[in-house]
């Protein structure tokens, strides 16, 4: 079979049905069920929203999805260079010979409708439509490479344009801790809120100030972890997705992490250090009990631990308290019979202050307020007198969370509902 002589492309997620459909090709449809086999390739297209050729497709998912030495050089980056380059090059004369098998040969309508395979619906179950393109459209440009050489570099352009396997096909990720093995995992998160700077009314300098640090952290430069605190409902949230959002095409990815697990992300640092992106790790809504004390695990991480933070890693949090550690005035008596009382006051403040940036986001006036509902109202195409949505407005922060961005989003929400309920209930 061709697939036992591959050299960099081994042990892939896929392994066993790519040997087996190599076996059934190589022999006519002799070796093997190749109804199984269809029925492996259907579920695979179903999973990642594939459609054209099968075959092809899967071949390109194996290669868009399998992390080696060659593939990791050369995201972000582009060709190896060296020898990887010329060993390489001779997996991917192998992967053109199986890409130049016709799977029409095994027999049958079944093979037939499998060469053009259209799909049930445009969403797979696992990717969304932008990566299944890009599988999609790889599979198009390998099956037309003319040569091992052409094959090569459309499979090193992918992975310089869009990086290797979880972290070259998606933007965020979160942590998976398996109990009984110990092993810590970092899963991909598939629907990302789509959510843009340009989309956040107001707080200009708030964005200004993140904007560049994390330009800086991608251009190699030096960068600062950020806290993001303040108000309820302010952005601050938002404003971290919009800024994955807006650099995922310059190699950004972020990884959510819970206070629950930090004693992982030494783990979890472990295993992206040596990757070619810049990687922030996401902590949403960062706070603690007093007598909560992971705390000391993030502390070591942020600065002054014995293990250096690798230079392709920030740590991004929000919270609304600008001191992370709850204090409480039961805490002054408890010190007063301390012999190093402040040694313990500083033991609490000193996690705040390991954050170079920190970016208040504070709540807006009324007047502001009214400038956020009326810029989602015309993003969203409302058409209500200007002061009567302000009225509604109004009426609708007194008893819903007071003035923020988020309760002029949740307002605007109810108005289109609203309206699109009333357009439902009219005779036709």
């Amino acid at each position: 079979m061709k697939t036992e002589h591959l050299i960099l492309y081994r042990n892939m997620e896929y392994q066993k049905l790519l040997e087996d459909m190599d076996a059934a090709l190589d022999t006519g449809g002799m070796s093997g069920n190749v109804w199984s086999l269809a029925n492996q390739l259907i579920e695979l297209a179903a999973k990642y929203g594939l459609e054209g050729n099968l075959w092809h497709c899967f071949l390109a998912l194996c290669i868009a999805d399998h992390e080696n030495a060659y593939s990791i050089s050369c995201e972000i980056r582009g060709q190896a260079g060296g020898s990887l380059d010329a060993l390489a090059r001779e997996d991917f004369a192998i992967f053109k010979e199986l890409f130049d098998y016709d799977i029409r040969t095994l027999g049958g309508e079944v093979w037939e409708l499998l060469s053009c395979y259209r799909p049930a619906q445009a969403d797979s179950r696992v990717f969304n439509r932008r990566i299944r393109d890009r599988i999609v459209n790889l599979a198009v440009q390998l099956e037309n490479a003319q040569s091992p050489e052409e094959f090569q570099d459309h499979a090193a352009e992918f992975y310089r344009e869009f990086g290797v396997g979880k972290f070259g096909l998606n933007k965020a990720f979160r942590i998976v801790e398996r109990e009984e093995s110990g092993q810590v995992l970092i899963d991909p998160i598939i629907n990302v809120e789509h959510v843009y700077l340009k989309d956040l009314v107001g707080y200009e300098l708030q964005k200004k100030k993140l904007v560049e640090n994390t330009e800086a952290f991608l251009a190699g430069k030096e960068a600062n972890n950020v806290l993001l605190f303040g108000d309820a409902g302010t952005g601050k949230s938002s404003s971290v997705k919009a800024v994955l959002n807006e650099y995922y095409s310059q190699g950004l990815r972020m990884i959510e992490v819970y206070k629950h697990q930090f004693k992982a992300l030494s783990d979890v640092l472990e295993q992206i250090k040596d990757r070619n992106y810049k990687f922030i790790i996401y902590m949403d809504d960062l706070s603690f009990e007093d007598y909560e004390l992971e705390y000391k695990y993030l502390k070591a991480i942020l600065e002054g631990g014995l293990g250096k933070r690798p230079r392709n890693v920030l740590i991004y949090a929000t919270s609304n308290r600008r001191h992370l550690i709850r204090e409480k005035f039961s805490d002054k008596r408890e010190l007063d019979d301390e012999l190093h009382n402040n040694d313990t006051v500083q033991e609490k403040l000193s996690l705040a202050a390991r954050f170079g940036v920190t970016i208040y986001y504070g709540s807006p006036d009324k007047r502001q307020f009214q400038e956020i509902v009326e810029a989602l109202a015309k993003r969203h195409n409302l058409q209500m007198p200007l002061e009567k949505l302000y009225e509604e407005a109004n009426k609708w922060e007194l008893s819903h969370g007071g003035l923020s961005g988020r309760t002029a989003a949740q307002f605007i929400t109810h108005i289109l509902g609203t309206m699109e309920t009333e357009k439902n209930s009219q005779p036709e």
